[in-house]
């Protein structure tokens, strides 16, 4: 299974150095946003989950456990802008040091990538015949978290210019030819 999780996250690097190429966005930037993308399914999943229960005790456990990861949040994920972080990233790979969370988290992304797998198809089938989407809700945290932990592991490029800015500063300095100006009207 190591050899299936260094694939896996070569080919993570390989497509977030493509996206730090075409965006200037490093793959610190998009484990940030993929962060907060999970963390609204996460909520989305326990108000799904709220919704669902008629028993009082599960409601109050439910909006409890939301309470203490929504401090939680504050205290870890949301303490530190995801510009001092990449500054660090971008600092260890000036020093030619590669990313520490590469060997340091791969037991647990081998474990989100077996739920992932194992998981995907009962999930699935649970949807679609029990009619919820407590089992969606599960699947999709249990992918979006095993692909963080593939992009955080990735070392990102040194910073550079975005070539979809400079494709978009071209067409948009090229001459336009007389009669496809969109803005003249015809008679």
């Amino acid at each position: 299974m190591m050899y299936v999780d260094r694939a896996i996250l070569n080919l993570t690097e390989r497509i977030c150095r493509q996206f730090q190429i075409w965006t200037g966005r490093t793959n610190v930037w998009l484990a940030f946003h993929l962060t907060n993308l999970s963390v609204v399914v996460y909520f989305m999943w326990a108000i799904d989950l709220y919704l669902l229960s008629g028993d009082v005790e599960l409601r109050v456990f439910v909006a409890l456990f939301c309470g203490a990861v929504f401090v939680l949040l504050t205290r870890t994920i949301f303490k530190t802008s995801f510009e001092i972080s990449e500054a660090a990233a971008y600092r260890r790979v000036a020093q030619g040091v590669r990313n520490p969370r590469r060997i340091r988290d791969a037991q647990l992304r081998i474990m989100f990538l077996t739920l992932s797998i194992v998981l995907s198809y009962p999930l699935w089938l649970a949807y679609v015949v029990l009619h919820v989407r407590f089992p969606l809700f599960t699947g999709t945290l249990i992918i979006l978290t095993t692909v963080v932990l593939y992009v955080l592991a990735c070392d990102p490029l040194p910073p550079g210019e975005a070539r979809a800015k400079e494709w978009l500063r071209a067409i948009s300095l090229r001459p336009r030819r007389e009669g496809t100006d969109v803005t003249s009207t015809s008679s």
